[in-house]
């Protein structure tokens, strides 16, 4: 594609507390939806996509990842990141979900928990070659932003995206982004703000991802499944904490 995807897009038009990450992400959306960019289209590249919009690498690489984890794009190794048909409906989550009561998102992580340890196992024993490198470098991504300060929580998304899509079985997907944003629940008690997770406890977040990443790439279910149940059960503890503290 040698034309813009959309017009040039300064921080002056950002809408009220959009990120430059969100801003970046919701033309994409808006070019997809649109039919501007069509199934199959490939993006420009990261370089080019900087240039257009006017802000770093990062900033790209995070709005991407956003996109991909709504199914809206996927990257292909050493080809680029491609456009797909857009999921049919409307993701808007489970809408009686309250960031505000422990009960609500804990009933969430309880549910992911009855999915994802299946999925977990299943990504284990079918994950491709393929699969298996879009899980670890969702958890690059993720130790990346980690570094950097930076907001972990679409990456963070992404990475158990690539797990349900390592089943083979594209309902997994389906579930998963019905839940929407709430799949990762920090991601809802930060919404509209910058996230205020601490380095120890995303720290303790990516030694968990680690242990499922490793079990699924030495194709052990019985790790996989163990590793993602004490991930999400680790999950519903700190988000017990998390709230009582404020």
């Amino acid at each position: 594609m040698g034309h813009n995807v959309v017009q040039q897009t300064g921080p002056e038009q950002r809408k009220s507390g959009e990120t430059l990450v969100e801003m970046v992400a919701r033309r994409l959306r808006d070019a997809i939806t649109s039919g501007a960019l069509k199934p199959g289209d490939r993006l420009p590249t990261e370089g080019g996509l900087t240039q257009e919009y006017e802000v770093s690498r990062t900033v790209i690489r995070e709005a991407i990842a956003s996109l991909r984890a709504d199914g809206l794009v996927e990257a292909r190794h050493g080809v680029g990141v491609f456009v797909l048909t857009p999921p049919a409906g409307a993701y808007d989550g489970f809408k009686s979900a309250d960031p505000n009561k422990i009960s609500s998102l804990l009933e969430m992580l309880e549910l992911r928990a009855a999915i994802e340890i299946e999925a977990a196992g299943l990504a284990a024993i079918r994950r491709s070659p393929a699969q298996e490198e879009a899980i670890l470098e969702a958890y690059d991504e993720i130790e990346r932003l980690k570094q950097d300060q930076k907001p972990t929580v679409e990456a963070d998304r992404a990475f158990h995206l690539a797990i349900a899509d390592s089943t083979s079985n594209p309902r997994f997907r389906e579930f998963l982004q019905l839940v929407g944003k709430q799949i990762i629940p920090r991601g809802v008690l930060a919404e509209g703000d910058t996230e205020r997770s601490s380095q120890e406890y995303l720290q303790q977040i990516q030694a968990e991802h680690l242990r499922i990443a490793r079990a699924i790439s030495d194709q052990d279910e019985a790790a996989a499944r163990e590793a993602m149940r004490l991930h999400l059960k680790g999950s519903q503890q700190r988000y017990r904490n998390f709230i009582k503290r404020g």
